[in-house]
């Protein structure tokens, strides 16, 4: 995904809200892009969809794209499963593949019960899991997250946080916009910030990003045939070798999860040996 020379203003008068944005992020690649409210990092995010155009310059994406949008309209005339039937439909899944994909989102989600309610009678918090369900159900090349934390309780916003390294380590390229500056720590590849002046600047290491400090998880795993495991995991584990073909992962302890999944649903193939708490002062 690239932005050669982007600009964006409204009216041939108007203020410039982004000017001379350079930005190419590949596949794997996790990225935060910062900013003051109303500093254009949801017109950049929109722009990458596709739902704008930018007034100079040009974005070119590698494939499709899904969005969630900062503000979801909830007054659609379907129920949640109907709508994100209809989203897997537009992305060209088989009807039978995007109602597979949808009953497995809302059930992660913890709102399978909710499938057959209409839109407009959920409540906030169920209707963002929906706008968040229909934006990784077609495991798009390109994910655009605006603010999609919001109105998530703890425990969705865990998932959406697997949800988006996922993505990211099967190949997918992942920009998200939030408010938590700890959103996704240690796992994103780069960070930029809008400034005042509509330009994108990367953000310089440790600046905004803060270090992980806090509770791990050791995974050992095995790995039969030798072959090294994928250089970007979630959590960015640290690795050490063991004897033989084993290997010690040592990762934030609120990434283990994705950690675990991505290793046993990912390639190459392997055997988890143990899962334990990192000890303090252990190597």
């Amino acid at each position: 995904m690239e932005l050669a020379a982007v600009g964006k203003r409204y009216g041939r008068q108007g203020r410039w809200i982004l000017r001379g944005v350079d930005l190419r992020v590949g596949p794997g690649e996790l990225v935060r892009i910062a900013g003051r409210n109303g500093s254009g990092k949801s017109t950049l995010l929109r722009m990458v969809a596709g739902i704008e155009r930018p007034s100079t310059g040009r974005v070119m994406r590698p494939g499709p794209t899904a969005y969630v949008p900062e503000r979801f309209p909830p007054a659609l005339p379907f129920d949640a499963a109907s709508y994100l039937l209809r989203v897997g439909r537009v992305h060209g899944l088989s009807a039978e593949r995007a109602r597979q994909r949808a009953e497995e989102w809302l059930d992660r989600f913890g709102v399978a019960d909710r499938a057959g309610t209409p839109l407009s009678r959920l409540s906030k918090g169920t209707c963002q899991k929906v706008a968040v369900a229909q934006a990784l159900l077609p495991e798009a090349r390109v994910l655009l997250l605006d603010e999609a934390w919001t109105g998530l309780d703890p425990e969705a916003r865990a998932v959406l946080d697997e949800a988006a390294a996922e993505r990211a380590a099967a190949g997918g390229t992942v920009l998200f916009v939030d408010h938590d500056p700890a959103r996704l720590a240690g796992l994103t590849s780069a960070a930029y910030r809008v400034g005042a002046d509509g330009a994108l600047r990367p953000v310089e290491d440790g600046e905004g990003e803060p270090a992980w400090d806090g509770p791990a998880m050791v995974v050992e795993v095995d790995v039969p045939d030798g072959s090294p495991l994928p250089e970007r995991l979630p959590g960015v584990p640290e690795a050490t070798a063991l004897a033989g073909t084993a290997v010690r992962l040592v990762v934030p302890a609120v990434h283990s999860d994705a950690l675990l999944r991505r290793l046993l649903l990912g390639r190459p193939a392997v055997r988890v040996l143990a899962v334990r708490r990192h000890e303090e002062g252990e190597r």
